[in-house]
């Protein structure tokens, strides 16, 4: 660690295979805490490259739980957080649309970082139980069209670098970790980015994995489509910059996708829009989240799938897939 850390001062960069077995002396507990602060304010301030950050990925992944969905054509739905925008939970909600749409959705997430409700927090409401048992986890997918991967289960090296993050209480690359450490590895993805710069970071790991996948970044620092700025979409496809209009949409105001000011105001919003009683904006920004999704599986535009999902909305498509996900769950 002595020599890593040197190595970075002198603004050097690791290799992906170096950050991986970091990442596995993390779990085996072999750094002193105050060596693991010093390795996360270094590369934070320098910025992670994407082959770092590739292999600590990696180490989390071997050290972690993998979970074997390799028969199905999944996707995720997921944001880094951190963009301090408290919105209701968009991308839980939207992981709902889409399996309503009949994709196969294996939502990865985990409590709330930078709004009052995070995926857990919202499904915990509904008295969800989170599970690692395979068989029901594939149950819910074959059911329901979605299953839900509670990160602490899965991915235990997070838990050594927890006490370390919090006594630090300022963003670090492992924050970026979390939407691409899915235990099943899915074959698809669509990750939110709170601002350009993790947009292009997030786009060359892609590009490295070899995956299918959709990033994505709202131009006022949301890590969705949240229909108050244009945004700029990267597939496997191509790159393109929307605007709300270009969706048929309004641009909303910030306020109006707010999560409230407690888990229990965000839960009601989030049972608002699958039941159809929610406002106009709450219902479009996730029907426009939805339609991403589907994009990437697709391999079409955004445009071309939007009514994909609000079929799947309108037509409580979407709400009887979270209704029997309950009831397989809980």
């Amino acid at each position: 660690m002595k020599q890593y850390l040197n190595r970075l001062l002198h603004d050097d960069t690791l290799t992906q295979d170096e950050t991986c077995q970091i990442m596995h002396n993390i779990v085996d507990n072999k750094y002193e805490e105050a060596q693991v602060a010093s390795l996360l304010t270094s590369i934070q301030m320098r910025g992670i490259m994407p082959q770092e950050l590739l292999g600590f990925r990696q180490g989390l992944l071997e050290t972690g739980k993998y979970m074997d969905f390799s028969e199905y054509n999944t996707i995720d739905i997921v944001g880094t957080g951190g963009d301090g925008k408290n919105t209701f939970n968009i991308s839980t909600c939207a992981s709902f649309v889409v399996a309503g749409a009949g994709y196969k959705v294996t939502k990865h997430g985990n409590g709330a970082s930078s709004s009052v409700s995070g995926a857990s927090n919202v499904l915990l409401a509904h008295n969800v139980k989170f599970t690692d048992d395979i068989s029901v986890l594939k149950r819910s997918l074959d059911e329901a069209g979605i299953c839900y991967f509670h990160a602490p289960l899965f991915a235990y090296g997070m838990k050594n670098v927890g006490p370390v993050r919090r006594s630090l209480s300022v963003p670090t690359f492992f924050n970026l970790l979390g939407p691409l450490v899915n235990p099943s590895h899915p074959k698809n993805s669509l990750h939110g980015t709170a601002n350009p710069q993790q947009l292009r970071l997030y786009t060359d790991v892609h590009r490295l994995i070899g995956d299918n996948y959709g990033v994505l970044t709202s131009y006022d620092g949301y890590d969705e489509i949240s229909l108050t700025s244009d945004f700029k979409i990267c597939t496997s496809q191509e790159e393109m910059v929307y605007s709300p209009q270009d969706l048929g949409f309004p641009i909303l105001k910030q306020e109006e996708i707010r999560g409230g000011d407690t888990a229990e105001e965000a839960v009601h919003i989030f049972d608002a829009v699958l039941k159809g009683t929610s406002t106009e904006a709450q219902k479009n920004v996730v029907i426009a989240n939805a339609a991403a999704a589907i994009s990437v599986m697709e391999k079409k535009s955004l445009i071309d799938c939007l009514a994909i999902a609000k079929e799947s909305l309108e037509s409580g498509k979407a709400l009887k897939s979270f209704t029997k996900f309950v009831e397989i769950n809980g």
